[in-house]
């Protein structure tokens, strides 16, 4: 079995003079960034958790890996396929159930790709190569829950 290694540094970014002194003293800002890479991801928390609205929060980024490792498995199926995609775009959604004690998981995840592809008489394969996909993401087979998918193929 082949093992690959990842390596992520998360930098957080939200003291503002009194550490976590209490639950309000502090924001939850944070960087997201790796050697090799020139951008960083500005994250903080959900702000139903006091985080900053107008950053990523880890829910976003989990949605985020489903959609991008769901979607870069397609296009690789539909290359091998023979399938031309002209465009990709998914509106994904998830659902996060807290728990009393704060705790919370995932209960559902639907992802659904608009997808552009060339010759309409691919349109049926286009469709079935979702559930392929599926089976092949490395993020959604990390999952304890079903992934769902409602795809649109629009032949142009």
């Amino acid at each position: 079995m082949k093992k690959h290694n990842y390596k992520i540094k998360v930098e957080w970014t939200g003291n503002e003079g009194k550490g976590t002194q209490n639950y309000k003293a502090y924001n939850r800002n944070h960087k997201i960034s790796t050697d090799g890479k020139y951008d960083s991801i500005n994250g903080s928390s959900d702000p139903s958790f006091l985080g900053d609205k107008s950053k990523y929060n880890p829910e976003d980024l989990f949605l985020s890996s489903l959609s991008a490792c769901h979607m870069l498995w397609y296009l690789h199926l539909c290359s091998v396929h023979k399938i031309v995609v002209t465009e990709y775009v998914d509106n994904a959604t998830g659902v996060m159930e807290e728990m009393p004690d704060g705790s919370g998981k995932f209960s559902e995840v639907t992802l659904n790709p608009i997808v552009k592809i060339k010759n309409s008489d691919n349109t049926q394969r286009a469709n079935e190569l979702h559930v392929e996909a599926n089976k092949m993401c490395f993020i959604a087979n990390s999952c304890n829950f079903k992934i769902g998918h409602n795809p649109m193929i629009i032949a142009v």
